[in-house]
């Protein structure tokens, strides 16, 4: 099952690699560069299936829990000051993507959505500290009756080149559910109140809309 925002690529990629087999197949009569030139628009063309995979995931809404919104690891988790929304001290907890891991954002929490705002900006390694900032980026605010209002931020990689958000505010977000997709390498970090109990630990591997990241059941 592929996301409905890799349609377009996936077509457009499948024609492509099938271009070139044919150009291949009929242009070039050395075995082993024609067998090479094959294997690497086959392997293209798994990479960019994988990419868009969108699995398929027994979801359950947990509105005591905050949810991770992405797959990934956890590369961060600190008190630091959020300049946008809040204006004071966040629990941050960051989710690192490689481009190998499913890139869909979903909700985690739900309730009614207070802001969503996109920010052009850079595209600096989504690791560089620097990167919550300055990269290009969407941040979305979901109230949630739990733990109130709970913001998390999509931010663009040095590979990513488009960020797609679907948040609106007023809407009603129910968490798991889509919230966005980044494409080709990105982080997302979760901003919570500071004495919120922290369920991860640095470098443990997530899934989105599964794996608890912060609250107690």
């Amino acid at each position: 099952m592929f996301h409905k925002e890799g349609y377009r690529i996936i077509t457009i990629t499948f024609i492509v690699v099938v271009a070139i087999f044919l150009s291949v197949h009929y242009s070039i009569n050395t075995a082993w560069l024609k067998y090479s030139l094959w294997s690497i628009g086959f392997v293209f063309l798994v990479l960019i299936l994988q990419f868009f995979r969108n699995p398929k995931r027994n979801f359950k809404v947990h509105d005591q829990l905050v949810l991770s919104p992405v797959d990934g690891k956890v590369v961060v988790i600190e008190e630091v000051f959020e300049p946008e929304y809040f204006k004071d001290q966040r629990l941050m907890i960051s989710v690192f993507m490689s481009p190998i891991n499913v890139h869909v954002t979903r909700y985690p929490v739900g309730g009614k959505i207070l802001y969503s705002k996109y920010h052009p900006g850079k595209y600096l390694v989504a690791w560089h500290p620097k990167s919550s900032l300055e990269n290009e980026r969407t941040t979305v605010v979901v109230d949630s009756p739990e733990h109130g209002p709970v913001l998390f931020r999509q931010i663009a990689g040095a590979l990513a080149k488009r960020i797609v958000n679907y948040a609106k505010e007023g809407d009603l977000a129910e968490q798991t559910t889509d919230s966005g997709f980044i494409k080709f390498g990105s982080r997302v970090d979760v901003y919570l109140p500071v004495n919120t109990p922290v369920a991860v630990a640095l470098n443990q591997v997530v899934k989105g809309g599964l794996t608890v990241l912060a609250g107690e059941a």
